[in-house]
């Protein structure tokens, strides 16, 4: 699903969307990730993966943007009484606009956008000083 928009325009990355992260310098620590390889570990709840979409365009540019997420539960089931599971961000970091091609962008994009900056901004303006916040 996350490699859905690339495949559109025909691109992909070389690498998998996400994988389990380590307490102990183990950056790459499993057994959980998102990745066209096969796996048999399921997403469970409380597990924290990493999320690194990107694209690599061979001589010309790349981008990755990368956060860390948890599985967390919805509150509701599907209709065969299983958890309905979803991704929660843990770390916060404003993207650069000024890469964004905003008429590349759908409106749920742009609102996407919009709401984790906001998100953003309300988690961590408070650590930032007053010269900078001006500027942002």
């Amino acid at each position: 699903m996350a490699r859905q928009f690339l495949w559109k325009e025909g691109h992909d990355y070389a690498h998998a969307t996400g994988h389990g992260v380590g307490q102990y310098a183990n950056v790459h620590e499993g057994p959980q990730n998102i990745s066209p390889r096969a796996t048999t570990v399921a997403l469970k709840e409380g597990m924290v993966l990493s999320n690194e979409p990107g694209c690599y365009i061979e001589g010309k540019f790349g981008i990755r943007i990368e956060n860390l997420m948890y599985v967390t539960h919805t509150g509701r089931t599907d209709s065969f009484s299983r958890k309905i599971l979803k991704f929660n961000t843990i770390t916060f970091c404003p993207i650069d606009r000024s890469c964004i091609d905003i008429a590349l962008l759908t409106n749920e994009e742009k609102e996407w956008i919009d709401a984790y900056h906001n998100t953003t901004w309300e988690k961590l303006s408070h650590l930032v000083d007053a010269r900078t916040k001006r500027v942002a």
